[in-house]
């Protein structure tokens, strides 16, 4: 680590001098009380973990698909995507990654809280600004810990992810010596990716922050263009370095990373959201739009091409229906799982899922900036109906906020962050709830109906297809929301900062979704798996209407309605 911080230090120290520097740092009180408070919390949590005795018999989650994407030939495909009754499985682990990503987010989000009582629990957390000068990149989220340094922090949150998500990589019961070494590579390749997306000729946005860098040119592709970065050298080892990417696989999971940071997210929306209750709650109504859309116009239409377009039977026309209409990865397995599907066949829809949800995430947004920075909250809609994925969905939705705030801002009209990216983040949540509701009728008129067996669906099975991780959300939400209007002044005045804190830790787990999207996403290898049929029912369906059909939903119930003016 000595070497590491001796690189970082400013280029014209002598080695000596690097040398002093790091045994200051090192002997500050500071550095120590900083691994006394992330030891404890941490262990804290890993024993919560470990005494889990609760055994959760649920549908793994979704980013679980990642070792039978690589390779669905795999034998352990029945384990990866839900097994249908008489195969074999290996033992259910203690705990489902979908709970995982509640008590995961919930964790981050009450250790952010501290901040109400004074206590900054997680202020050394890094973070980025856009650069021209690598020294000046990184920083700590709170100034309490600036002592620390930027690369400091950067270790720091590396060291705590890495034990916090062993923790539940154990639970999980997955090989922890081999998570953890995957997960060094995932999250130092990710970082390197966002850091990158953060120089200034790729991120700055305005003429002001061009000026403000010295550069005169710049993509203005804003801060979270660092997301694209991620993405893209995701698809590098992907399609260039397979081997590489099947040795990092245990730490390439994009659903459980979006979902910490979805539970998360709510906190953040609900501060957002309190400065203007009226239009949250309308956003909030509009939302229930999304149900109709996805789950009535979508479905039918994508399973009718399927069926008589494409010629595929009812057991893969219905998991292909829901990958595409409803809610990607999740929905194409809980359908599968609900009709008693082969394994092998919500395996190949997620894959299509993920690889649309890049090509989508790589043009959608920008697409946006051009023709819809007059309708911002159109967009923002627009994203949640028409990207598939929870991660690639709200990735979007970020991006997307990031180009309009940018261009809105250069024309001299500067929004409220956050408004876009919460209409996205609401429409997805919408379609969520009711995957668990969509699964159980599927599996009722399948079971009963088309493919009659003595192993019916039953009620109970909502509950088990049901998104875990909306519970957390609602959770941060309803609190985020209680403590910025029900507590007095001199407490909610420190809730924006406590969140911001929490939120710190999103936009990493973002930055971890882009890049393990990516990493998942090897086009050779899915090519020879005889995805091609499947992908032209997926393309039809996908730039035929449903994007289009997005946009027209999202332009009625959204047109119009405009995010508070920053103050």
């Amino acid at each position: 680590m000595a070497a590491a911080f001796a690189i970082c230090a400013s280029p014209d120290r002598a080695p000596w001098e690097a040398k002093v520097l790091l045994a200051e740092i090192a002997s500050t009180e500071s550095i120590h009380r900083i691994i006394e408070r992330i030891e404890k919390y941490i262990l804290l949590f890993a024993a919560i973990l470990r005494e889990n005795k609760i055994n959760f018999y649920l549908l793994r989650s979704a980013s679980s698909i990642g070792a039978a994407i690589m390779s669905v030939s795999n034998s352990n495909a029945a384990h990866w995507a839900g097994a249908s009754p008489g195969l074999h499985t290996h033992t259910a682990p203690r705990l489902s990654e979908d709970w995982l990503s509640v008590i995961i987010g919930l964790f981050i989000f009450v250790l952010g809280l501290a901040v109400l009582a004074n206590v900054d629990l997680i202020g050394w957390s890094v973070t980025t600004s856009v650069w021209n000068n690598i020294a000046l990149a990184l920083g700590t989220t709170s100034k309490a810990y600036a002592s620390l340094g930027g690369f400091g922090a950067l270790v720091a949150t590396y060291l705590a992810l890495l034990v916090v998500l062993g923790a539940g990589a154990l639970a999980l019961d997955t090989d922890v010596k081999k998570f953890a070494l995957a997960f060094t590579a995932v999250f130092w390749i990710a970082y390197a990716s966002w850091i990158v997306g953060n120089f200034a000729n790729f991120a700055a946005a305005t003429p002001a922050e061009q000026q403000k860098f010295g550069v005169s040119w710049s993509l203005r592709l804003t801060n979270e263009g660092g997301y694209i970065f991620a993405l893209i050298a995701g698809l590098v080892i992907a399609n260039a370095f397979p081997r590489f990417a099947d040795a990092i696989k245990d730490a390439v999971r994009p659903e459980l990373y979006i979902k910490v940071a979805i539970v998360i997210l709510g906190g953040f929306f609900a501060v957002t959201a309190a400065s203007k209750l009226n239009l949250a709650s309308a956003l909030l109504l509009r939302g229930v739009a999304a149900i109709i859309e996805a789950y009535l116009i979508y479905w039918a239409v994508v399973y009718f091409v399927a069926r008589k377009w494409f010629g595929f039977n009812r057991e893969w026309a219905a998991p292909l229906a829901s990958g595409i209409s409803i809610c990607g990865v999740s929905a194409a397995i809980a359908t599968g799982g609900a009709i008693r599907a082969r394994p092998v066949i919500p395996v190949l829809v997620s894959s299509l899922v993920v690889i649309f949800a890049v090509i989508e995430v790589l043009i959608l947004p920008f697409l946006a900036q051009t023709f819809l920075s007059g309708e911002p909250l159109v967009a923002g809609a627009w994203m949640g109906l028409a990207v598939k994925t929870d991660g690639a969905a709200v990735a979007a939705g970020g991006i997307t906020e990031s180009l309009i705030l940018a261009k809105s801002a250069a024309a001299g009209i500067k929004y409220q962050p956050g408004w876009i990216l919460g209409t996205t983040a609401t429409i997805k949540v919408f379609i969520d709830i009711f995957i668990g509701i969509w699964a159980f009728v599927l599996g009722w008129i399948w079971t009963n109906h088309i493919n009659v067996t003595q192993d019916r669906a039953k009620v109970g099975e909502i509950w088990e297809r049901f998104p875990k991780f909306i519970i957390g959300f609602v959770i941060t939400f309803a609190v985020g929301l209680y403590l910025a209007l029900g507590t007095p002044a001199d407490i909610a005045s420190k809730v924006p900062a406590a969140i911001g804190e929490a939120n710190t830790f999103r936009v990493i787990f973002f930055i971890l979704t882009f890049f393990s999207i990516g990493v998942l996403s090897n086009f050779k290898k899915l090519w020879q798996e005889g995805i091609g049929k499947l992908a032209a029912v997926y393309l039809v369906s996908l730039f035929g209407f449903v994007i289009w059909v997005g946009l027209l939903i999202s332009w009625v119930f959204f047109a119009g309605i405009k995010p508070p003016l920053a103050s």
